[in-house]
């Protein structure tokens, strides 16, 4: 073939090729090589399409074949490079940057562009592969191409910036002194060649990158100081630099000139700079300047987180003896070292296990042992085996470390660290003669070491006296420690305490302890020793400024000792504020310091913050109990507050244990104070008590202390204190010592003037002590004159001391006017002396109140005693001028009050009551009392004003009697001899039904009085005995007493026959009343005797006598309304209702009444209806009652009296009233309480239904109300049966079980103590109780616990019919549990009711059990018994009860389908009675079932149980509507009347019936 043909083919290949049919281009390509071998193109052409092929092998073949043949053709190394591209082989990949080499260096001589674009190629090749000599070269020949190219230095230099980026970010340091490197040095250097302008932002930076580079290569050290000098002077501000320098330095521990220069410079540029710290901090460690090195250490370390830094603080922190924060410094620098450097870990190990050793503490002991764990081959160095058993010995674990000890002198017998182990063992355990030849062994094998001389130095102090003061051993041995480690600061404390305590040199010692506190600012106790020799110098400015420094570093709970003493220097100071503020502080850091807590206590006190102060002491007392200071001040702050009795419980804490004065003199101060405030209320008994124990605790403080004048001032004050009580009161007992008699281990009982013979004695040794007190002889002179006017005065004898009393009274308060002429109290007093009776210096007396205004013009009590004054002397005008000022001046001020009123009654104002009585208010002042108690008695004794409107308000509005009353209370239990006031008492008492205090007063009163029996008063008083002595029962005394008055008078007459009544002696009583009648002045007063008289002879059965004397009442002139209330009440008592209606008609024909009288009409209205048979017109009688007087609660008690007795249907209304009469009124609401919970249980009211508003509740309130009411306790038991069987109802379990016994005993209890008119009632109580509880047990199925109470009953009172029914019902019951009852059994139980024939309730229950045995008859006949019985008593609860019971029973065989009319006619009769007396549901009900029965279908059934079904009436019980509904459902279904069956069913589902639904859904489901 020739060349065409070759041109030929070839040309045909290249078109296959275009046309991608490579398979030909092969064919083509094949028959070019037949023919020529070597073709290049064919070579090239069978590349490319082996390559589409996927023929990679085939490919890179003829890719080779033709690079061979013409290695320097472009297109076989073009085709080769795409290949490689495009086929994912390891090889092909292998060769990929050879061929782009080759195309470098081709595209080079040819296109530029190319050539550049192979170079990033291949660049990124050599970057992914890490090979970073073939990267620079491949760059550098990129840069050289383009230095060849021409092309601009800028260009040049991002090439090589590009370049050094590339590398520098690759490099490492294990090519070091590579080729690499020197590429990267060199493009660094030719690059800021050709950087410009210089300097300048751009070679700043590449002169930086750099320094950078040069410094991750060791070997160029020099180079780097090059570039970092030379950029230092083109760019002297920039950090950079010199950062990387002291890098340097810090890393080769090179500290020379140079790199201190540098750190300086860097300080000097950047101040902040963590190199520049740590390399300072570095030198000045390596210099011994270990204070400085922590200081800039800290601050680098703050900045740079570097190990190594952390190592060096740790050291310097470990040479100044910081250990805790040495071994934290450890701690940090091994959280952050690389676990590759060993070397250091170990260092760091190692220097914490020492820190931690010396800190000293069981925690940091166990730190040490797990540190010691860490280090490796710890166990065979013996220096840190001897730190372990160090270890141990902090851990208090001295076996062990002696254990450890011994294998270490094994092996190193004369080990120092050793040595000192033993020293520190034996110290451990007290032997310090051992300990010291350890520690002086160690310090001879290392006698550099002060560590060991301090050792002995401490032992030496701490072994005794002896070796402290000799100089060769404790002195001298801590002078050497502090030699050779200056930085010991515990050195230098010992040496502080061996100049203070034993040298006395308190200069050297203020050096030695301010030495130590530099050294160690957290070494509290050198601190404190400083500031305080500082302050007992005197310079005090040096100690504040020593606290101030402590106070700006210590953080929030630390240096309490700094807050302390400055907090105390404050106090002293008088900055009380600022002292509070740091003993605050303090506390934070030391809440447990009782010291500091008192400290804190004094801070608030002198701030007069009594309540925070008490606290303070308080706290410091919890403390520690034994300190007696802090009780002490809380004593006295409770004191200084008023708060007497606590005071007092304090300071007895003190005076139990030991005799302290100050408490003493408090205690006594505290009691007296006590005294007085119980003086002040009368209360004289407690007062002379207390001061006689003040007395006592006074005397034991002078006792201690004689020489203080304020202990015998205040001796004198309770002394002179008992003035004020009766002279009966005032026997106190004292020490023989102050009572002037030979001394006695005794004590004596001195009456009121002997007391105050003592306190002048008292007064006299304080004068000895101070005579120039001005106070004292005021004092002095005051007990004189309480010694004058104290003293009886019937002889000449005592009229002669009276008279000497008073002259030297007036003498001593001259003396003290003498001394202080501007205290107006003296001028008061003296003129109070002046116009005493004896004296009678009337003119001196006003010139001294005159004086002691003008010294003091807002004088209240000069003012009333000069009103005083005038009064006495009868210038009524300027009196109550003086008085006026008085008022205006102080108007709280009673004396001035009561000349008022004296000059009120003189004058006869009407105001004088009120002015009486607003002195009783003020205060308790004997005058004034007396005068309103006379007042008060007086408008009571006077009746004729009762209506009056003065009256009103000074009686009823200020309620007077009872404030009257407290009062004199009060002034008789002061003075005991005034017979006037315990009259006066009696009669009070009287007002108020206390019956036996009455008697009390009025006994006293006559005791008073025998002496002057003939006299009006005592006539009076024995009168008023004898009323008491009715009033309390003492029937027999009281007509003794009576015969023992003359009886003339009317008032004596009654008496007398009342108690001959009240005593039973009826005859005489008459004959009595009949004396009355002779002596009688009116009409009224004769209708009075007569309606008595009456009344006796109803009481002796003369009925007919008894009628014709109250018929003579009433045909008197001047009738009274009682007559015809006793006539009306013995009708209703004898079942007359003629008369009882006849007498009430009258009655009500006296007019209009109001209060009680009211309520008794009202009473008498309802009982005489109810005697009729009318029983629902009682309940509107009472209705309306209420109504016309709305706000009298008696009516609203009686109106929920009788609703459950005679209209039960309305008792949810009755509790209502019920509740209303307790509203209105406490006094009728404890009844009416009891009558609202039984109108509560009569409408079922239980807990289930309404959990806050109950029979339960309401009874129990009764109960407490009234716990000696035993109707409230029967009322109690019934609510609790209420809610079992409601609970048995529901079959829930029953709440209350068991309680029958303890009420029945408790109502039995009341019950014997109730009074002789009420026991008939009370008895029948008992009964219903007892009833009660069987039925109670009986329901819980206790049947024998009901049998063995009926036995225990019957067993006390065999023939109790009551009793013998109930435990019939007991035995019953069981009998009825277990067969049919024989004819035997059922004659017994109608023999047992026959013998109860008034037990409406025993015919139900015989009754039931005829029922029960299905003796229909015979349960008729007991019904129709017990309505025939309930007719005769006018029980209208149980004629409704027996109607509807029977009508049940005739209605059970109607259901039943029994033939017949006459059980239909029954049930008819029975509802249509019961319809008769009122409206039942229940009867309805009946009705409408007999109707169903009989018609179910009928319209009428319908209509009847509709009727009862869509009721709006709260009045139908659920149970009779939910009945009906029932009925009703069925009466519809059977008709099948849909549409009223939904209705219904709506109307059930409205009222939530859900039952009523759900029988629905049964009964559909039964009939489909």
């Amino acid at each position: 073939m020739s060349n065409k043909e070759v041109k030929a083919a070839l040309k045909s290949a290249r078109e296959a090729i275009n046309n991608k049919e490579f398979k030909e281009v092969l064919k083509h390509c094949k028959a070019v090589l037949k023919l020529e071998k070597n073709n290049y193109n064919a070579w090239v052409f069978i590349g490319k399409a082996a390559s589409e092929l996927e023929q990679p092998d085939q490919s890179q073949a003829a890719y080779r074949k033709a690079v061979e043949l013409e290695p320097e053709q472009l297109l076989a190394w073009q085709g080769l490079a795409n290949l490689y591209e495009n086929t994912d082989q390891w090889d092909f990949k292998d060769e990929l940057p050879n061929v782009y080499q080759k195309l470098v260096e081709l595209y080079a001589r040819t296109d530029k562009n190319k050539s550049y674009d192979m170079i990033k190629k291949l660049s990124e090749i050599y970057q992914s592969d890490r090979e970073y000599l073939k990267l620079a070269k491949v760059w550098l020949q990129l840069v050289q191409l383009k230095e060849e190219e021409g092309v601009d230095k800028k260009e040049l230099v991002q090439l090589l910036q590009k370049m050094t980026q590339l590398i520098s970010d690759c490099i490492s340091e294990e090519e070091q002194n590579s080729e690499t490197q020197q590429h990267l040095i060199t493009a660094f250097e030719k690059a800021m060649i050709l950087t410009e302008p210089v300097p300048g932002e751009e070679h700043k930076k590449l002169s930086a990158d750099y320094i950078k580079c040069l410094s991750k290569l060791p070997h160029e050290e020099g180079k780097m100081k090059e570039a970092c000098e030379s950029m230092l002077s083109a760019y002297p501000n920039e950090t950079y630099a010199l950062e990387v320098l002291s890098s340097y330095y810090l890393k080769t521990n090179s500290m020379d000139e140079d790199a201190v220069s540098c750190f300086s410079r860097l300080l000097e540029l950047s101040p902040n700079s963590g190199l520049g710290h740590l390399g300072l901090g570095t030198k000045a460690l390596q210099e011994g300047r270990y204070k400085e090195a922590v200081d800039d250490l800290e601050k680098g370390i703050k900045k740079m987180n570097l190990a190594t830094g952390w190592y060096s603080l740790a050291e310097a922190q470990f040479k100044i003896h910081r250990h805790a924060d040495s071994a934290v410094s450890c701690s940090q620098g091994l959280n952050i070292c690389a676990s590759e450097d060993k070397k250091l870990r170990d260092k760091l190990l190692r220097l914490k296990l020492e820190a931690l050793v010396r800190s000293e503490g069981e925690q940091a002991a166990d730190q040490a042992l797990e540190t010691f764990s860490q280090i490796t081959e710890a166990e065979q160095d013996p220096v840190l085996i001897a730190l372990k058993g160090r270890a141990y010995l902090n851990k208090g674990q001295i076996e062990q470390s002696f254990k450890l000890l011994s294998e270490l002198e094994a092996s190193n017998p004369n080990l120092s660290q050793g040595l000192a182990l033993r020293g520190l063992a034996h110290l451990a355990e007290g032997q310090l003669q051992l300990a010291e030849q350890s520690f002086l062994q160690a310090a001879k094998q290392t006698p550099d070491s002060g560590e060991y001389f301090f050792f002995l130095g401490k032992l030496y102090w701490d072994m005794g006296s002896e070796t402290r003061k000799d100089r060769s051993k404790s002195h001298t041995h801590l002078l050497k420690a502090a030699k050779l480690d200056p930085h010991l600061s515990c050195a230098f404390r010992y040496l502080g305490h061996y100049y203070r305590e034993v040298a006395n040199d308190n200069a050297r010692a203020q050096g030695c302890y301010r030495k130590a506190f530099q050294l160690n600012s957290d070494d509290s106790e050198s601190g404190a020793a400083s500031v305080d020799l500082s302050m007992g110098q005197g310079d005090m400015d040096s100690a504040l400024t020593t606290l101030e420094s402590v106070i700006e570093k210590a953080t929030p709970g630390s240096a309490k000792w700094a807050w302390m003493r400055r907090g105390l220097y404050y106090l002293k100071v008088g900055e009380h504020q600022q002292a509070i503020a740091d003993l605050q502080a303090a506390l934070r850091a030391d809440p447990e310091d009782w010291i500091c807590w008192e400290c804190l206590g004094e801070a608030y006190l002198n701030r007069r913050s009594f309540t925070a102060a008490l606290k303070a002491f308080g706290k410091a007392h919890q403390l520690q109990p034994s300190s007696i200071y802090s009780v002490y001040q809380a004593a006295a702050i409770k004191q200084t507050l008023g708060k007497f009795k606590e005071a007092v419980d304090e300071y007895l804490q003190i005076t139990t244990q030991q005799d302290y004065v100050p408490a003493l003199k408090g205690l006594g101060e505290c009691q007296l104070a006590l005294a007085k405030n119980l003086m002040e209320d009368c209360r004289d008994g407690g007062a002379i008590d207390l001061i006689q124990q003040a007395i006592h605790n006074l005397f034991r403080a002078v006792q201690l202390r004689p020489d203080l004048s304020c202990l015998w001032k205040l001796l004198g004050d309770a002394c002179t204190a008992v003035r004020v009580v009766s002279p009966n009161r005032a026997q106190v007992v004292v020490p023989t010592l102050l009572t002037g008699f030979d001394s006695s281990p005794q004590d004596r009982m001195l009456n009121q003037a002997q007391t105050l013979k003592a306190g002048e004695r008292c007064y006299a040794h304080a004068l000895k002590l101070m005579p120039e007190v001005a106070s004292l002889w005021y004092d002095l002179g005051l007990n004189y004159y309480h010694q004058a006017t104290i003293s009886p005065c019937p002889s000449d004898e005592h009229q002669n001391s009276y008279s000497l009393n008073l002259e030297k009274a007036q003498q001593c308060l001259k003396k003290a006017i003498q001394m202080d002429s501007e205290n107006y109290s003296y001028w008061n007093a003296l003129g109070v002396i002046s116009m005493t009776k004896g004296l009678d210096s009337y003119a001196l007396a006003q010139h001294c109140f005159i004086k002691s205004i003008q010294v003091e013009p807002n004088n209240v009590v000069a003012w009333t005693n000069l009103g005083t004054l005038y009064l006495k002397k009868d210038n009524i005008e300027l009196a109550h001028e003086a008085f006026k000022i008085a008022q205006s001046l102080e108007p709280l001020y009673v004396n001035c009050w009561i000349g008022q009123a004296l000059i009120a009654e003189r004058v006869g104002s009407y105001d004088t009551m009120d002015l009486f009585r607003h002195t009783t208010e003020l205060s308790t002042h004997m005058e004034g009392v007396k005068g309103y108690a006379y007042w008060v008695c007086s408008t009571l004794l006077d009746k004729s004003n009762r209506d009056s409107e003065l009256y009103r308000y000074n009686i009823v509005q200020m309620n007077a009697i009872s404030a009257a009353h407290v009062a004199l209370c009060k002034y008789t239990e002061r003075i005991q001899s005034d017979p006037d006031a315990f009259i006066m008492l009696g009669y009070l008492n009287e007002h108020l039904q206390l019956k036996r205090q009455a008697l009390q007063a009025y006994q006293r009163a006559v005791e008073l009085l025998q002496s002057t029996s003939s006299s009006e008063v005592s006539i009076f008083s024995l009168g008023s005995y004898a009323r008491a002595l009715c009033n309390s029962g003492q029937w027999e005394e009281a007509v003794q007493v009576y015969k023992s008055t003359p009886l003339q008078d009317l008032s004596e007459l009654v008496g007398l026959a009342l108690a001959y009544c009240r005593a039973g002696l009826y005859p005489e009583s008459i004959s009595a009343y009949e004396r009355a009648l002779a002596v009688t002045s009116n009409e009224k007063e004769k209708a009075y005797i007569l309606t008595a008289l009456a009344l006796l002879q109803h009481r002796q059965g003369n009925l007919d006598s008894a009628k014709t004397l109250l018929f003579k009442c009433s045909v008197l002139k001047e009738p009274i309304s009682e007559s015809l209330l006793c006539l009306c009440a013995l009708g209703l008592v004898h079942s007359d209702a003629t008369l009882a209606a006849a007498a009430l008609t009258e009655l009500l024909k006296q007019g209009s009444a109001s209060g009680g009288v009211v309520e008794q009409r009202c009473l008498l209205t309802c009982s005489l209806l109810a005697l009729q048979g009318n029983y629902s017109a009682v309940q509107r009688e009472a209705s309306r009652a209420v109504h016309s007087n709305p706000g009298n609660p008696s009516l609203w008690t009686l109106l929920s009296r009788v609703i459950p007795q005679y209209y039960p249907r309305k008792a949810q209304g009755g509790a209502v009233a019920g509740h209303i009469a307790c509203l209105f009124s406490m006094t009728q609401g404890k009844r009416a309480l009891l009558f609202s919970g039984v109108n509560q249980v009569a409408c079922g009211r239980h807990t289930r239904e309404d959990p806050h508003r109950n029979a339960l509740k309401t009874m129990q309130k009764a109960v407490l109300l009234c716990p000696d009411d035993p109707a409230a306790w029967a009322g109690l038991m019934a609510a609790c049966h209420t809610e079992n069987t409601s609970c048995y109802l529901s079959g829930s379990t029953l709440p209350r079980q068991s309680l029958e016994h303890t009420l029945m005993s408790v109502v039995s209890e009341k019950v014997r103590s109730v009074e002789e008119m009420e026991r008939p009632l009370a008895q029948a109580l008992e009964g219903w109780v007892l009833q009660q509880a069987v039925t109670g047990l009986m329901q819980q199925g206790q049947l024998e616990q009901a049998e063995a109470l009926c036995t225990q009953v019957l067993n006390v009172s065999p023939e109790h019919p009551a009793v013998m029914l109930s435990l019939t019902q007991v035995q019953c019951q069981r009998l009825l549990m277990a067969d049919v009852l024989p004819d035997q059994v059922l004659e017994q139980l109608n023999k047992v009711v026959m013998m109860n024939p008034t037990n409406l309730g025993a015919w139900h229950w015989l009754a039931e059990v005829y029922r029960s045995q299905g003796l229909l008859v015979q349960a008729v006949m007991a019904y129709r018994q017990s309505l025939q019985l309930a007719l005769q008593l006018g029980a209208y609860s149980f004629q409704i009860a027996s109607l509807l019971r029977l009508a049940l029973l005739a209605l059970e065989p109607c259901i039943a389908g029994v033939p017949g009319n006459e059980w239909k006619d029954l049930v008819m009769e029975a509802t249509t009675e019961v319809l008769k007396l009122g409206s039942s549901p229940m009867a309805l009900l009946f009705q409408a079932l007999l109707q169903y029965v009989t018609k179910m279908t009928a319209r009428e059934t319908r209509r009847l149980l509709e009727r009862l079904v869509y009721v709006s009436s709260d009045d139908f019980p659920v149970t009779v509507v939910q009945v009906a509904s029932w009925y009703l459902l069925r009466h519809l279904h059977a008709k099948d009347d849909q549409e009223l069956l939904n209705v219904l069913l709506q109307h059930a589902s409205m009222n939530g019936n859900q039952r009523l639904l759900e029988f629905y859904t049964e009964l559909t489901s039964s009939s489909s």
